[in-house]
């Protein structure tokens, strides 16, 4: 798939500026193949097998790309909850604009229909909410082997810990998962970020809340 001339440009120009030089040909569709997978599970030798490379060496590129903030690794959670977690990062584009052009996808009917319309949505929110998070603030997701599930953990500096599930749409009821993994992880605030912008409660413990909205809730929490 063609990049657009300013994201070739971008690849050939600035990007050998701050790292070892790497083919940009190379860089370009290794970025289309991690847009391709939005926010799935890095798996370095899936991606190297597509581009004929060794493991060590995707991950020495996608080192460079989230160096230059472009890919964001969000790391697992790590904590002793007595569960079998999931290990590997879960690997986003961070800019959304870039990830449509990379994709080929040219306005909001085109995404819309598009199989990557909730993941990016959801890089989207992620971006957003982690922009404006206090200092020190330690970001993850939670997964379980068994399908307990949290698309995004914030512990925060003085102590809180917030679960966040992230749906696409005006639905905002999580999955059973998301209950099970809160279970585990005992959250002070359990929230679903949904594409609507009112505020209620969807339970006694969990609110629905837009990404406006929330992230202003977060820069306050400092």
């Amino acid at each position: 798939m063609r990049v657009t001339p300013g994201i070739r440009t971008y690849l050939e120009r600035d990007v050998p500026q701050f790292g070892p030089r790497i083919p940009a040909v190379m860089l370009e569709r290794l970025w289309t193949m991690l847009a391709h997978g939005q926010g799935t599970l890095l798996n370095a030798s899936r991606l190297a097998g597509g581009l004929s490379v060794k493991a060590p060496t995707i991950v020495r590129y996608i080192d460079l790309l989230a160096d230059l903030l472009l890919v964001r690794r969000l790391q697992p959670f790590h904590a002793n909850t007595g569960k079998r977690l999931v290990k590997s990062p879960k690997v986003y584009v961070r800019d959304s604009g870039i990830l449509h052009a990379l994709l080929g996808i040219k306005d909001h009917n085109a995404l819309a229909g598009h199989p990557v319309v909730g993941a990016s949505w959801e890089g989207f929110v992620i971006e957003n909410l982690l922009a404006v998070a206090p200092e020190r603030t330690l970001a993850s997701f939670y997964r379980t082997s068994a399908g307990a599930e949290v698309d995004l953990v914030l512990d925060l500096p003085k102590g809180e810990r917030w679960a966040i599930e992230i749906k696409r749409g005006l639905t905002a009821k999580p999955e059973k998962g998301f209950h099970f993994a809160c279970e585990d992880l005992k959250p002070t605030r359990r929230f679903v970020v949904y594409s609507g912008d009112m505020h209620f409660p969807v339970s006694a413990d969990l609110e629905a809340i837009g990404v406006r909205e929330l992230a202003e809730t977060l820069a306050k929490a400092a």
